[in-house]
This record gives structure tokens, sequence and C-alpha cells, in this order.
């Protein structure tokens, strides 16, 4: 076997161990290196810890939303979800100064499961697309803190509880990157698992699946409620980092499709990384904040989600092999269609 031999195998090794977030790493990898001839000080552990906590809310959530797309789904009522659990845990606490900042977490995990139940259920015993179910879920709980704080939340939230999303472990760590790392490794070992396996097969081809013996319905009830979970999680992140907000998960649920599209995922299902969801969550957290030291203005944001979006979308529904082979017959014939033969005569 020559060098090149050696070097070509060692790379489609490489590659096929990347699989389908390969672009993503690079595009991170890219990002990271920008930030770092952009802002010289950004590696600097106390800043670059920083932006990994900022990151951390959306890290969790692309896990959680990656969860349902990959079995065919979508979930837009994960951003209300974080509204809705930073604005009850300061009403909470504006009425019980005194509560322990471990049950209201645990009572905000429960409502975020709930919720992510109640998802399911109506989209797979109802037959209601899962677009429509979560985006009503959305308005309702947009609606309900509404009406409960009049458009402006009056309770607080102690320091104890803020400790989860500003606080550090051991004087240095964050606890927002402790908590993004163990959700990160819990998504991976979940799609090691057997339950995996089964989201991507429901995603790949719901009749196949359930022809197999795969209960569908199931697998997909449990994915929405651990993307209840996941947003229930971000909002204790978020509800530590920035406080109190009727606006505190605005915009959250498109940021984390974005991330997981970004990451490569099939929106229709059945491919995809977690790994490469959670890293497209750092790549557009690494790009806004790229923007942001370019002086470039936050109002583009949505501007550049929608671009990836359709862009990630496009790219992965291209027909890539009808192009290969258009360029290698030019004259628009197939590998294997025979060469035109002159009529036989009489």
């Amino acid at each position: 076997m020559t060098t090149a031999t050696a070097t070509g195998a060692t790379y489609q090794r490489v590659v096929r161990s990347l699989g389908t977030g390969a672009p993503v790493y690079a595009l991170l990898a890219v990002l990271l290196v920008l930030l770092a001839f952009t802002d010289i000080g950004f590696y600097e552990p106390d800043r670059f810890l920083a932006f990994v906590k900022r990151a951390a809310p959306l890290v969790i959530l692309a896990a959680g939303q990656y969860l349902v797309i990959v079995c065919g789904e979508f979930d837009l009522s994960v951003g209300a979800i974080v509204t809705a659990g930073v604005v009850a845990a300061a009403e909470v606490y504006g009425s019980f100064p005194g509560a322990p900042w471990l049950l209201i977490a645990a009572g905000l995990l429960l409502a975020g499961a709930l919720a992510g139940l109640v998802n399911g259920l109506i989209t797979t015993w109802l037959r209601v697309p899962s677009f429509i179910t979560t985006l009503g879920m959305m308005l309702i709980l947009e609606g309900a803190v509404f009406y409960w704080t009049g458009g402006s939340p009056h309770g607080r939230l102690p320091q104890d509880f803020r400790q989860l999303g500003r606080g550090t472990a051991m004087g240095w760590l964050p606890w927002a990157v402790v908590a993004c790392l163990a959700a990160g490794a819990l998504a991976v070992l979940l799609m090691r698992s057997d339950f995996g396996r089964t989201l991507l097969a429901t995603g790949d081809s719901e009749r196949t699946a359930a022809l197999s013996g795969v209960r569908v319905h199931r697998a997909r009830v449990v994915a929405f409620v651990l993307s209840g979970v996941a947003a229930a999680l971000a909002a204790v992140l978020v509800g530590g980092f920035s406080g109190v907000s009727a606006q505190a998960g605005r915009g959250y649920e498109f940021e984390a499709i974005t991330a997981v599209v970004l990451g490569g995922v099939v929106l229709g299902g059945g491919r995809g990384s977690v790994v490469a969801a959670m890293a497209g969550a750092f790549s557009l957290q690494a790009l806004f904040t790229l923007l942001n030291l370019r002086g470039v203005s936050g109002a583009l944001e949505s501007t550049v989600q929608g671009v990836i979006v359709i862009a990630a979308v496009g790219i992965g529904a291209a027909d890539w092999s009808r192009l290969r082979r258009r360029r290698t017959h030019p004259s628009g014939g197939t590998p294997h269609e025979p060469p035109d033969e002159p009529p036989h005569g009489p």
C-alpha cells in the first residue's frame, strides 16, 4: 500500500466517522479561528467559558429538538416553555421567598415534561401535525404568561437559584457548562441505545418501523417529553444568566431548529447526529458573537438564521448523484444507456 493510498484510506475513515456532521464541524472550526483573529483575548479561560455558558441553553435546546426532528416531527413550543419557566419561577419565589431552589428547578422540569407529554399525545393519538400542535402550545403558553403577569413579571429569582445559570463549580467551571456537558452525554448515550435506533427508524419510515414491531407513537411521545425537559432545563439556565423577563425564551425555538438543520439533520427525520446538532448550536452562537464583534446589528440575526435554514435544507435536498452523472455524461444519457445504433436495413 502506497503512502497516498494509506492517506486516502485514513481520510475516508475520518469522514465516515464524522458522518453528516462533517460540514458543521469544519464550519465551527473556521468560526473559532476567525473569533481568535477578531478578538485576541477570546480564548482567555474566563472569556471562553463565558462564551460556552451563553451557548449552553441553545445547545441543550438543540439536543432536545434533535430528538423530535429525527423521528419526523417539530417542536415549536420550546421557546415558550423557556419563557414560562423563568416567569413561573419568579412568580413562585415572589409568593414563597424561602422555597428551596432544588424544589423549584425540579418543578420546572416536571412542568416541561408535562408540556411535552401533551404535545406528544395530541400529535400521535389525535393525529394533529406537530407543527400545528406545538405552535398552538406556544401561543397558549405565551398568552398564559401575559395574562398572569400583565406583560411585566413582578417576582424575582434569588441568588441560590441563579447560581445554576451564572455561578461556578470548583471556583472556575460554570454550572451552565456542567449542565451542557451532562445533557450532551445523556443525549449521546440515548441515541446509542435501542431507543435511539427506534427514533431513527421511526423518522426514516414510520410504516416500516411499525411493521417491525416498533411502538412508533410511544417513541414520539417520549421524544416530545424529553424536548420539554430540555426546554425546562434551559429555562433554569436562562433565568440564572439573564434574570426575569417576559421575553426570556423568545426566538429560541427557531434558533434550535436552525442549529439542528445546520448540523446536517434531515428535517424529514431518519438521519443525523445529535453531536452535530449541538455543534450546530455552538456554530450559531459563534457566528452571532463574530457578527457582534464585527459591529453587525443584532437585528440581522433572524435574517442570518433564515439564510442558514434555506441553504442547509437546499443543499441537503440536492441530488448530487444526478449532478455527478451529468458531469460525467454531458450528453444527458445515463451510464447504463446503450449507445445509439443505426437502424438495420432490410
